[in-house]
């Protein structure tokens, strides 16, 4: 298994690439830095509503979850009960947020830009979120048509339906797919898929044991910045 602490000089290899037929990005925190203003605007929310939580406090319990799973959370642990108006005074002020102060993942247009493979996004958010968020940038069409949100499947990550719908509509076997999550429920849905996982890590965050909990999870490699992303995939290129 790589190891994420040294430095990978380089971007991905032609040769080693071409063994790869598809690779699958999550979009909060691996393409853009949305995770920090996304916990801090929902703290904001349950603030409102009367909840004692802070910032970092909703950073470390919701981040990752799809928001079927955080109204959930939020329901069980907290007692709220009209969770549409919850989420729609935290749309409002997520959104208003992106729209000032979204930026990409340092790096990260580098990486993707370089890729002559075909390649998409996989993500539990909403494709109103996603289009809110990452349509706002350039990025956005690197793309093209291949922006999936967990909307179109029965189950979102950490279930496999995401990442085979896009195997699918790509025509690519699972097995030479790649995923790049920085949630334990993205790399548990890439092994459940049959597909390579690499683990990401923003290096500003601030949750504790990521690569270890990565690893676990069952990430081949975990790039800690999206340095380190581009040598990876040509390493899981060279193993497929």
């Amino acid at each position: 298994m790589l190891d994420s602490r040294v430095d990978y000089p380089g971007m991905p290899g032609r040769q080693a690439l071409e063994r790869i037929d598809l690779v699958i990005f999550d979009c909060d925190g691996v393409l853009i830095d949305s995770e920090p203003i996304a916990s801090r605007t929902l703290a904001e929310t349950l603030q409102g509503a009367g909840i004692a939580i802070t910032a970092a406090e909703a950073h470390l319990k919701f981040t990752g979850n799809s928001e079927s799973i955080i109204g959930e959370m939020c329901r069980r642990d907290y007692g709220i009960t009209d969770i549409p108006e919850l989420f729609q005074t935290w749309h409002q002020r997520l959104f208003e947020e992106f729209s000032r102060s979204l930026l990409p993942i340092p790096g990260i247009s580098d990486v993707v830009y370089s890729l002559d493979r075909p390649k998409c996004v996989a993500s539990n958010s909403t494709m109103r979120r996603l289009r809110n968020s990452l349509g706002i940038l350039d990025l956005w069409s690197a793309f093209g048509e291949g922006v999936f949100s967990a909307e179109v499947v029965a189950r979102p990550k950490p279930a496999p339906d995401l990442l085979l719908h896009c195997a699918e509509h790509f025509r690519a076997r699972p097995s030479r797919c790649v995923m790049i999550d920085d949630s334990i429920h993205g790399v548990a849905s890439a092994v459940s898929a049959g597909m390579t996982a690499v683990g990401f890590i923003d290096p500003a965050d601030p949750r504790p044991q990521r690569h270890a909990a990565l690893v676990a999870a069952g990430a081949f490699a975990v790039a800690v910045g999206a340095e380190h992303l581009g040598a990876i995939l040509e390493d899981v290129g060279g193993t497929l």
